[in-house]
């Protein structure tokens, strides 16, 4: 589902950064009110399209008159000259909207290619690809509904919906069966996933069956080794040091699920432009 209450607190902000006290007053001097044109959206770069939601709203922000048309849906597959959209309206309506429009689809559209790169990559193997929380600040729910559209899935959403036992947490506490005793005392009734780093952390956390294990930077003959310990009781996730030349050679350690922040914290925006029709 398309985060739209998330979206149009952001558009608020981005269009009053934008815009300041006059709104836009190149157009403005410019441009006579009630000029009628149409822009379109078209690709510069292949890709996938994720966040054309947010262009309308832009648009329904700023005028409610101004029309815009997809001829693609998110999660479609795109090529350098695809016109992706096109919006038509009062000029100066069309032109202001112009680069915060572009901002989101850019920025989720780029996420969303990350990720299908990171999918094909591991075609056939059976693992998932998963984002984490390394997410623009404020666009966690764009940045992950723009996975979704690449064809990832999502992990956590915060701090609150899976109790993540990491490092930091099993040193505090003194040991991965403490940690675990610990959360299971609160009684959260929320999935359990711990990180171990090596075959004995991962073999302790066996002994509590949590819903997850997850594989901190292990190497793949400790990844495949991990497997055949596990013997399918406890579903593994590996994660850290994850790349498009490597994330086949993980996957093929029959790992279930792999967790890769750079779908979010590194993707570049796609290449995307408007210009008006003739």
């Amino acid at each position: 589902m398309f985060p739209r209450e998330r979206v149009q607190t952001l558009i608020t902000l981005a269009l009053e950064e934008d815009f300041g006290e006059y709104s836009d007053i190149t157009s403005l001097a410019t441009l006579t009110d009630g000029i009628i044109i149409r822009g379109t959206i078209t690709a510069k770069e292949d890709g996938v399209i994720a966040g054309l939601p947010a262009v309308e709203m832009v648009y329904q922000t700023i005028d409610p008159d101004v029309a815009v048309n997809a001829f693609v849906g998110d999660g479609s597959t795109i090529q350098v000259g695809d016109v992706v959209c096109e919006v038509s309206g009062n000029a100066q309506s069309v032109l202001a909207g112009e680069r915060t429009a572009l901002n989101f689809l850019q920025r989720m559209s780029g996420v969303a290619t990350m990720t299908r790169r990171f999918v094909d990559a591991v075609a056939g193997t059976g693992a998932t690809i998963l984002d984490t929380r390394k997410t623009h600040p404020g666009w966690r729910e764009l940045d992950k509904y723009a996975v979704r559209m690449g064809g990832g899935e999502n992990h956590r959403m915060g701090l609150y919906d899976i109790v993540l036992i990491k490092d930091n947490h099993i040193d505090a506490a003194g040991s991965i069966s403490a940690a675990i005793n610990a959360v299971r005392e609160m009684e959260l009734h929320l999935p359990i996933i711990v990180e171990v780093k090596n075959l004995a952390e991962l073999n302790e956390a066996l002994s509590h069956n949590p819903d997850r294990i997850l594989l901190d930077n292990m190497y793949h003959n400790e990844m495949r080794r991990a497997v055949q310990i596990t013997a399918d009781k406890v579903p593994l996730e590996a994660s850290g040091n994850v790349r498009l030349d490597n994330v086949r050679a993980i996957a093929e350690t029959g790992v279930d699920y792999i967790s890769i922040g750079a779908l979010t914290h590194s993707a570049p925006a796609l290449d995307l432009s408007m210009r008006l029709a003739e």
